[in-house]
């Protein structure tokens, strides 16, 4: 197995709400748990502006990486903008393309980042800049590597940003489990939307997902899958409203991994958000994610 990590993931945000000290603090923590070894972990080299470009206008693009997007459009974004913010965009996004690679070649490839799943054509929100994954697909698809693609997101928040920009595209599935009553206040329309209530709990949370699962390939005929694995769906999340437990969250990451192993397809794993307050139980949960992923598919 391998998964991608950088240096350039991490940049100073100030006081902030967005835990960016996790993309640090995850790596270390594989390391040390002797999940992945340091050669299991690799620097990706940052995504080309032309890939970015066949998902977003040239005008946000230029805007975004220029430092001219107005104070709406940043107060939107969630971020505050610095050079450094760029390079890690670029970054991040090459972390997808190359983990993309990899499951391609091996079956499995995790970025240690990623999962920016509302990132629209035009503008950027809720910490996400420019989309990854969907830049990705479409390099892949470009190249002539693979067309068809299934995107799982499970993160707490609907995955807006890839709904839409893969709305008019007939080889892209987009799957979202996620929280009725919780941002974005405006759901966009995926291929299949599940909307939970919320305080929704591990048995049914699980119950739910299973019997998409068992359907998804009725639906579509992937060549290679995505999972935004959000770890927002935590009990306590800041920014959740979901309750699942620590054990549970790993039951879900296990389904989709033996989901992926049972039909033959390759997984690349993103992180997606995960906002408790305390940065521990976040690292603890990404962890967990990887481990799993490993020990199912790696």
């Amino acid at each position: 197995m391998r998964a991608f990590s950088s240096a350039g993931y991490t940049v100073p945000l100030g006081r902030h709400s967005y835990p960016m000290d996790k993309y640090r603090l995850v790596p270390e923590r594989l390391l040390a748990d002797k999940v992945l070894t340091r050669d299991e972990i690799c620097a990706p080299q940052p995504i080309e502006r032309d890939d970015i470009l066949r998902v977003h206008t040239p005008e946000y693009v230029h805007a975004f990486c220029s430092g001219r997007l107005d104070r709406r459009a940043m107060l939107r974004l969630g971020l505050p903008w610095s050079a450094a913010l760029v390079r890690r965009a670029f970054v991040v996004i090459g972390g997808t393309l190359a983990a993309s690679r990899v499951a391609l070649s091996e079956g499995l490839g995790v970025n240690l980042a990623g999962g920016t799943h509302h990132a629209f054509a035009d503008h950027g929100e809720g910490y996400c800049i420019f989309h990854d994954m969907v830049i990705s697909l479409r390099r892949l698809r470009h190249e002539g590597v693979a067309r068809r693609f299934l995107i799982i997101d499970l993160d707490v928040h609907q995955g807006n940003g890839t709904a839409a920009l893969c709305q008019t595209d007939p080889d892209v599935f987009t799957f979202s489990m996620h929280a009725a009553n919780n941002y974005p206040a405006r759901k966009e329309h995926s291929s299949w939307d599940i909307a939970l209530p919320d305080h929704t709990t591990d048995e049914p949370y699980l119950d739910r997902l299973r019997a998409a699962l068992d359907r998804l390939l009725e639906r579509c005929e992937p060549e290679l899958i995505f999972y935004q694995a959000g770890v927002d769906v935590l009990a306590g999340d800041r920014f959740g409203r979901l309750d699942l437990s620590m054990p549970g969250l790993g039951e879900r990451d296990r389904l989709v991994a033996r989901f992926a192993r049972q039909a033959g397809l390759p997984l690349v794993v993103t992180f997606g958000g995960g906002y408790a307050r305390d940065i521990n139980v976040i690292v603890e949960a990404h962890c967990q994610t990887v481990e799993i992923v490993r020990t199912c598919l790696g």
